[in-house]
């Protein structure tokens, strides 16, 4: 009977949910990490065509340190979870709890075809609490398990529908199995053991063959007594049908993985670089762990790897015997399923097929995996598991009196698995958890140790962290990437010399290279970090660049593909030793390796803009956004350069990337800022003070945001609007130089406050005594108070500070001329003329400050703070973008004006609002040579 009822249905359910709802509240951990966090394939941005050309890790498939793992429906489905909850963990795990229970009622239906209604349940019953899956449910990547179990069991289902009431053969159920099982196969490579499946269904099951039988039907074939019978023929067509279906799934398979197999290193699985007969010893032992993990799911570890279980490395090891017990119960139970016909070997045989074949691909037995034992590869297996156990518990519970024994054994076991599953899920809900409570069932994995090293690292508790990676390096001493953890820490600890000596630890476990000899040797490329990580730390130093180079340059030539040492390491420290040429052929040699890597056409970009080459720079930031439409980076520094080329056709487009980064980093005040620089330049003020507010907002005291919103005030004749903006930008930079000027010409043009515009003109002289413009301003407000005599020597020294420039020397003859005709005339020498002579030239001051208005902050840093932590080095600190406050321009004498990167309108503009200060300062003249 195959029929499962709602009832049935609904208890599952709750079991499952019951014992895996606390699985909501877990985060991403472990493989989830590089899964789901870091794959770039579950962004809406990737094209739909890459889960089909990368791995499940969204690496591609061509690239040797793929895992060669081509599960695209899987990746599929985090992509729409991405969709519709973007990184929201809870979504991901609520999918995996669906999935369980739809796997759970799915096998419930297999169970009935070869036990009975009780017995079935029984099954699926173990099978919901099993805490050997809790790995598979709770851990997000072990969707690849459920997904490929349900298409499993659900080709085998067809598969059962293939024979029709007359013996003939359905095809239709065969084609459906042959979909079904590709589906599970893109899912997770196990899927196509289903096929194996099926072929023992329907030889020992459904057509009641034995082995004994099949071997006389061959051997009276052979020896020309006889021809295979109808229904044997029968039988060979559906099973060559599979077969061809299988074969063709593997063949696209290995075309897929282009005929390697993933490189993994002997930390990953160190029986699979041993020799013989360790290698076979170790590998036939994995199989009883294996079977005791099912027996007795009491130590649960998420890692396996490395130092976990020791190598079997001698035949007395007596580890051995439980290997030859493992073997001969596996024998009795074949011999038993293959040998008979009665039912209960029918159900021993497919219980067989559920452990053995899903398992083989797992096994090590044929070809190295990457993992010595992973509790997740045994979701299936535990099928025929639990088959076996209900199969056990149905012969003991006919027996009178075992009967009540037996249901109270099935109550406790039911309820202590799930309980422990329960439990379990507890620790996968943060990495810290999750690795000490693997480190409480084995201490010998130097990864685990280094695992609590990182996720205390990320909590920034760099101290307990370095204790854990320093415990690694005992329990592994040749481990290169814990020593690489050493060092890192001890960097990050600020202890460069330790750091040092860690990473010449790790270097020195390398492999050597030989001069003048071909370097084979397969090196894992984060190996090859510990390069990259000791040149990054001793090019700190400025007299050891050229030793950083030659490290670099050492990982290149012992793994000529690796991008990293271009990405963010060489082609950085040749920009730094001014070797731009050198830079710029080390991105393209990377791009030849990876066009579609967008830092690398980013950091080209960079390379261009040093080289005074924006047309290339702006097409190289392009590519890198087209690749990524949201790298960060391009976004604001492709807009920065179009803001700053001057030319108006470009604004729109750098308004909306600037949009689109201020959308990804909202928290940035820069962005904002150049949002209201690029508004004031298209006269939208409103927008411009907006923006300005907002990135003021963000950062308490930004420098340039401050003193260009007092300007777009001024220019708009909001003077009063302005004092306090100028007062807010004192406050935090009571240096600020033409804050002081221009805060002084509105004191002294619209508030006619000449004791406040005094103090600022003689705060400047304070800090600079050189200061040209403040010293002749405070020339004019010593004619603003009638002090003539003050106010010729205040001129004459201001010329004598400034010889060439002639409008100084004009005043200064001006108010001699008014001296000797005052004194002439018998008059005092005071002026009712000063006013005049104020007021115009503070126009002519701020005409100047108007026409330099289009120089200042461009690109201007918040606060002049280090843009290198959010890696804009890359892009302004050389190329007048972030990190420079180019607002110092403002007020500097008209010969030295900064018009870089202006268009010739924009220069003309500047030119004409010059000419107008000057008119104004012979209107000056004219006034006081007519008095």
């Amino acid at each position: 009977m195959a029929v499962v009822s709602w009832k049935e249905i609904l208890l599952l359910t709750g079991l499952v949910v019951g014992c895996f709802w606390n699985s909501l509240s877990c985060g991403f951990v472990f493989d989830d990490v590089s899964a789901i966090l870091d794959n770039k394939d579950l962004r809406p941005s990737t094209p739909l065509r890459n889960l089909f050309l990368n791995d499940f890790w969204g690496t591609p498939m061509s690239e040797e340190r793929s895992h060669k793992s081509y599960r695209p429906l899987t990746v599929l489905t985090f992509r729409m979870n991405y969709l519709f909850s973007e990184l929201n963990a809870a979504s991901y795990h609520l999918l995996n709890l669906v999935l369980h229970a739809v796997v759970c009622v799915l096998f419930l239906r297999v169970c009935r075809l070869f036990l009975d209604k009780t017995s079935s349940l029984v099954a699926a019953l173990l099978f919901a609490v099993h805490p050997i899956h809790t790995e598979a449910v709770t851990g997000v990547v072990g969707r690849a398990e459920l997904l490929s179990s349900i298409f499993l069991l659900a080709a085998f289902l067809a598969y059962t529908k293939s024979t029709g009431v007359d013996r003939s053969i359905v095809w239709a159920p065969i084609a459906l199995t042959v979909v079904l099982v590709a589906a599970a196969t893109l899912c997770k490579e196990q899927g196509i053991t289903v096929v194996g499946i099926c072929c023992i269904h329907e030889v020992f099951v459904a057509q009641g063959f034995t082995l004994p039988s099949l071997l006389e039907t061959l051997r009276q074939v052979l020896q020309g007594k006889g021809w295979f019978p109808y229904a044997v023929l029968q039988t060979l067509m559906k099973l060559i049908v599979l077969t061809i279906s299988t074969l063709l799934l593997v063949i696209i398979r290995v075309q897929v993985i282009q005929s390697q197999l993933p490189v993994f290193t002997r930390f990953d699985n160190p029986a699979a670089v041993s020799p013989t007969p360790t290698r076979q010893m170790t590998f036939n032992y994995l199989l009883p762990v294996n079977a005791w993990l099912l027996l007795n799911p009491s130590e649960l570890c998420c890692d396996w790897t490395m130092g976990t279980i020791p190598l079997v490395e001698s035949l007395l090891d007596l580890r051995n015997m439980t290997t030859l017990l493992f073997y001969t119960c596996l024998a009795l139970l074949a011999h038993h399923s293959l040998c008979y016909r009665h039912g209960s070997a029918k159900t021993v045989v497919m219980a067989l097929s559920l452990i053995v074949l899903p398992f083989i691909p797992a096994s090590n037995l044929f070809f190295p995996v990457g993992f010595v034992v992973a509790e997740r590869v045994l979701y299936v297996p535990s099928m025929g598991f639990c088959v076996l156990f209900a199969h056990g518990f149905k012969i003991i519970s006919q027996k009178g009196q075992l009967k009540r024994i037996s249901w109270l054994i099935l109550g406790v076991l039911l309820t202590t698995h799930a309980v422990k599953t329960f439990n379990r899920n507890w620790d996968w809900e943060s990495e810290y958890t999750l690795f000490t409570s693997a480190l409480k069932v084995n201490k010998n994995n130097a990864k685990l140790w280094n695992n609590v090293g990182h996720a205390l690292e990320g909590q920034n508790n760099y101290g307990e962290a370095l204790q854990y990676f320093l415990q690694a390096t005992r329990v592994q001493p040749d481990d290169i990437g814990a020593h690489m953890n050493v060092g890192r820490t001890y960097k990050n600890l600020n202890r460069s010399k330790e750091a040092e000596e860690a990473y010449l630890v790790a270097k020195s476990l390398m492999p050597q290279v030989i001069p003048g000899k071909k370097y084979a040797t397969r090196v894992a490329p984060n190996h090859l970090n510990v390069y990259i990580n000791l040149a990054n730390l001793i090019r700190a130093n400025e007299s050891r660049l050229e030793e950083a180079d030659q490290l670099y340059r050492q990982a290149i030539s012992m793994r000529p593909d690796f991008k990293q040492a271009y990405i963010s390491s060489r082609g950085e420290l040749l920009l730094k030793m001014n070797k731009l040429t050198e830079a710029r052929d080390a991105y393209l040699h990377a791009l030849e390796l990876d066009r579609s890597n967008a830092d690398l056409w980013y950091n080209l970009a960079i390379v261009n803009i040093e080289m005074k080459d924006p047309s290339e720079a702006l097409k190289n930031f392009n590519h890198a956004l087209e690749l990524n439409s949201r790298h960060k980076l391009a976004l604001f520094n492709s807009a920065l350069l179009m803001q700053e080329s001057g030319e108006p056709k470009f604004w729109p487009e750098a308004n909306r990337r600037f949009l689109a980064y201020v959308e990804e980093e909202p928290d940035d005040a820069n962005g904002y800022f150049n949002l209201g620089m690029l508004a004031m330049d298209a006269n939208e003020n409103p927008a411009a003070e907006r923006w300005m507010r907002k990135a003021i907002s963000l950062q308490a005291g930004f420098r340039s945001a401050l003193f260009n919103l007092a300007l777009l005030y001024s220019q708009s004749k909001r003077e009063t609007e302005a004092l306090p903006v100028l007062d807010e930008l004192l406050r935090h930079h009571p240096q600020h130089i033409k804050g002081l000027i221009l805060k002084g010409d509105i004191l002294m043009n619209h508030k006619k406050e000449t004791s406040g515009a005094k103090a600022c003109f003689q705060r400047i002289l304070d800090i600079d005594p050189t200061n040209v413009q403040g010293k002749h301003n405070l020339c004019v407000v010593y004619f603003e108070e009638r002090d003539l005599l003050r106010a010729e020597r205040c001129l004459e020294e201001t010329l004598t500070m400034a010889p060439h420039e002639e409008y100084v020397r004009r005043h200064l003859s001006i108010v001699r001329g008014k001296i000797a005709a005052m004194n002439a005339a018998g008059q005092p020498l005071t002026s009712t003329e000063g006013a005049s002579l104020a007021a115009a030239e503070a126009k002519a001051a701020r005409a100047q400050e108007q026409a330099e208005s289009q120089e200042e902050g461009r690109g201007a840093d918040a606060g002049g703070q280090d843009r290198d932590k959010k890696n804009v080095r890359k892009s302004s600190a050389e190329s007048g973008g972030v990190g420079v406050d180019p607002s110092e321009s403002l007020g500097s004498s008209p010969s030295d004006k900064r018009t870089k990167g202006k268009s010739n309108k924009e220069i003309k503009d500047i030119e004409e609002k010059r000419a107008a200060a000057l008119k104004r300062l012979e209107e000056i003249e004219r006034i006081l040579s007519g008095d």
